[in-house]
């Protein structure tokens, strides 16, 4: 009798066991699944704000301006913003525009490229308009007039004008006008650098003979440094431009008239003296 007994108790006790384990399993399924639905409802709307959020930043509210910030006074970092020339106007061409100017800082001789692969929208950096570089970009009008111009140590007593650099060692900033200049002096060794001012140091220092950059800069160079001058001859006189991918007429149009509207309404000036101090030079529209 106590066996059958205890034969219906362990069947009982098993029955029972079954149960409570089957209930476990349904509720650890349910809770996966809940969970499984919640992390993916939120992926999903986390990536639908993300993809909103970039539309409307890069091509509804910003333009790109793309510069080499080593070229004061139009373009360089002080306290770690971006000031200079070039960058006012860039602000007046953003405001015209109702955009945020965005500022791309790079080596001089990317911008070409970031331009036509659409990195920025467009380059204002001291460039020179030429016609080389005009197949490739367009040029909005000159808006600055310059030259090149030869810095050499002050106890210099070999170079006095461009004829004294044949066979010497010249600095330029690499991608600019200075270094194409530079490469046709006969038997001068040029070496490229990615901001002026290395070049500068170079000159100081005695590693190099002479540094060929654009005046403006050479000046604000000198102006700091009393071991090097600028010599009086110059070796050519060209004008800056503001360039555009070629696909972008719209937008070349809408510089070229903050530019107009700069020198009507006097504000033009008003920057030149502030980064320049001294009338503004007369510049010439590109062709």
């Amino acid at each position: 009798m106590k066996k059958k007994i205890i034969s219906i108790s362990l069947l009982l006790i098993l029955a029972l066991s079954m149960t409570l384990f089957a209930g476990c399993g349904k509720k650890d399924t349910n809770t996966t699944a809940d969970n499984e639905g919640v992390q993916k409802e939120t992926e999903n709307t986390g990536d639908t704000d993300t993809t909103d959020k970039a539309d409307n930043t890069e091509t509804k509210d910003v333009i790109v301006m793309g510069t080499n910030a080593e070229f004061p006074p139009f373009e360089s970092v002080e306290g770690g913003e971006y000031v200079g020339f070039d960058i006012d106007i860039s602000k007046k061409i953003a405001e015209k525009l109702g955009m945020e100017l965005k500022v791309e800082n790079m080596q001089f001789s990317s911008l070409v490229a970031a331009l036509q692969t659409k990195k920025v929208d467009f380059v204002a950096a001291g460039m020179t308009y030429t016609e080389e570089k005009a197949k490739e970009v367009n040029f909005s009008d000159n808006y600055f007039t310059t030259t090149q111009v030869i810095i050499v140590k002050k106890d210099n007593d070999t170079i006095k004008s461009k004829e004294d650099l044949v066979g010497k060692k010249i600095g330029v900033q690499a991608g600019t006008t200075g270094e194409e200049e530079s490469r046709k002096i006969e038997d001068a060794t040029v070496e490229s650098y990615d901001a002026g001012y290395a070049a500068v140091m170079n000159l100081t220092n005695g590693n190099i003979d002479a540094v060929v950059i654009d005046q403006k800069p050479a000046e604000r160079f000198v102006a700091n440094n009393d071991k090097i001058m600028i010599l009086e001859e110059e070796l050519t006189t060209e004008s800056y431009a503001i360039a555009v991918n070629k696909d972008n007429e719209e937008l070349l149009n809408t510089i070229n008239e903050v530019f107009k509207e700069l020198h009507e309404n006097g504000e033009y000036d008003v920057l030149y003296n502030k980064y320049f101090g001294e009338e503004e030079v007369d510049s010439t529209e590109a062709e």
